[in-house]
């Protein structure tokens, strides 16, 4: 077996300052990730401060989402190509300029197109963090390190409601909003002077090279934005008026698989091997399963936000306040589960996937059941073990679906990850939010039932996810047995063309 290349470019000693580094990447990719629930909870405030219409005011969260969902595999493979520290430092960079903008606006089309400019900025900063891990780390440092990465993709989805309420308490509900997009900006510039200083310049570039697969890129793009747009658009409409675009997207989809297999038979290098589909031992269902489990996870911030806003009265602060028992639980179990998987490999993620299933159960049956005076102290519990679950789900499972990853591969195969995220949680906020306003409409108990609805259709998507995470259990004990085999040859040499 030939060994893996050299974390730094010239030496096979650990860079001593890669822990230091992994710090500020997390950070800049924390704040990425939590714009994309941060804003949920400021949306009557940006509405009514720019006078827009609601349909308007959801592009704020729905353009974000969908051109971040667009830029994570290109953003990942440029990282491969140019190098992940100058995409770094481009992406962090244009983040800080894009929260600028937003949180200047003073129309609501100039605070849209800022959105969008900031979401593909965060698409190209994120894929950074997974490929940045592969090059500087090693072994049962790797592992450690994905898990807080894993953490962080979990810990700033949860946080982000809570986050974004404690903004708008503090600077008031006519300009708070402003704060949620502001306090980005000294956050990212700390982080670009600190990430001159540690990331290493020789990481992401050598075997790759430069060039760069723009058929495929063009065609991927296609595919992920005719898939996504219908959905982001749900709540004005988009699924009645959008819905031919999902035959646009099967079929963009279908060229891009088959130009990726014409250029890798040519010998060139495409923009996503379809071997880390096919020879990437866990790598597939782990994909599989965190677009699923986030249908269900990443669907219940916004429904959770409406309901105790628009439902039940509450203000952003207390809206947030009321999910807190599932951040902390969340936070918590994703650092420690972090350090588990070694031991514990994918009974963890089944574990905690039996854990959020419990607990969004237990929301929807005692959301119709308990006096409306005291729902969010009845939801507590129940939200807390939801969390402790979540934090073992997210954590683990990108740890154990990157960890044969080659490190050439590294940003696209994390930028793949994460897009299979942004699908899950576009699929699970129309699914959800669909749910909760048709159940309020139908339903007799009104919003109560309408909440329990919506939990019973996230409960669902996450018995999804716990199904393939059983399947991978069992797949991971053949391989481990004696005549379970092992594709070496992927591990080792990842150039197209070679077995």
């Amino acid at each position: 077996m030939r060994p893996e290349p050299s974390r730094t470019g010239g030496t096979d000693e650990p860079d001593p300052r890669r822990w230091r580094a992994l710090g500020i990447t997390l950070g800049a990719g924390f704040m990425g990730l939590l714009d994309v629930s941060i804003v949920n909870v400021a949306l009557p405030s940006i509405q009514r401060g720019l006078a827009a219409s609601p349909a308007d005011v959801q592009w704020v969260v729905s353009g974000y989402a969908l051109t971040f969902g667009l830029t994570l595999v290109a953003g990942g493979r440029l990282g491969d190509a140019v190098g992940r520290r100058r995409m770094f430092l481009i992406a962090i960079s244009a983040f800080a300029v894009t929260s600028a903008l937003a949180g200047a606006a003073h129309h609501i089309a100039v605070l849209v197109a800022a959105r969008l400019l900031q979401g593909a900025a965060a698409g190209l900063l994120t894929p950074q963090n997974t490929g940045l891990i592969q090059d500087l780390f090693r072994g049962p440092e790797r592992g450690r390190a994905f898990g807080m990465f894993g953490a962080t993709v979990g810990i700033s989805t949860a946080v982000g409601p809570v986050l974004g309420g404690v903004i708008i308490g503090l600077f008031g509900a006519d300009t708070g909003w402003r704060w949620v997009f502001y306090v980005n900006v000294p956050i990212a510039l700390l982080t670009l002077v600190a990430a001159l200083r540690l990331l290493p310049r020789h990481t992401g570039r050598g075997a790759v090279g430069r060039r760069l697969d723009l058929v495929g890129a063009a065609l991927l793009g296609v595919a992920v934005f005719t898939f996504l747009l219908p959905l982001v658009q749900a709540e004005d409409g988009g699924l009645a008026r959008l819905w031919w675009l999902f035959a646009v997207s099967a079929l963009a989809l279908l060229l891009f698989l088959r130009w990726e297999r014409r250029v890798a038979a040519a010998g060139r290098l495409p923009l996503l091997d379809l071997r880390l589909f096919t020879g990437t031992p866990g790598y597939a269902t782990g994909v599989a399963l965190a677009t699923v489990y986030f249908c269900g996870f990443s669907g219940i911030w916004l429904v959770l936000a409406v309901f105790f806003q628009t439902g039940l009265g509450y203000s952003a602060l207390e809206s947030g306040l009321a999910v807190t028992p599932f951040a902390l639980g969340s936070a918590v179990t994703a650092v420690v589960a972090g350090r588990l998987v070694p031991t514990w490999g994918r009974r963890l993620t089944v574990t905690g996937l039996v854990l959020v299933a419990l607990g969004l159960g237990a929301v929807a049956l005692i959301a119709p059941l308990a006096p409306t005076d005291h729902l969010a102290l009845a939801m507590a519990g129940p939200l807390l073990v939801a969390g402790i679950g979540g934090g073992a789900v997210i954590s683990p499972n990108t740890t154990l679906t990157l960890e044969c990853v080659p490190g050439t591969l590294a940003g696209v195969a994390g930028g793949v990850l994460q897009t299979g995220q942004r699908i899950g949680t576009a699929i699970g906020t129309a699914v959800l939010s669909a749910a909760l306003h048709g159940a309020v409409g139908t339903a007799r108990g009104g919003w109560p039932v309408a909440l329990s609805v919506a939990m019973l259709c996230a409960v669902a998507f996450v018995l999804a996810a716990l199904v393939l995470a059983v399947t991978e259990l069992r797949q991971r004990r053949h391989r481990a047995s004696p005549t379970g085999g092992h594709p070496e040859a992927w591990r080792t040499d990842p150039r197209p063309g070679t077995t």
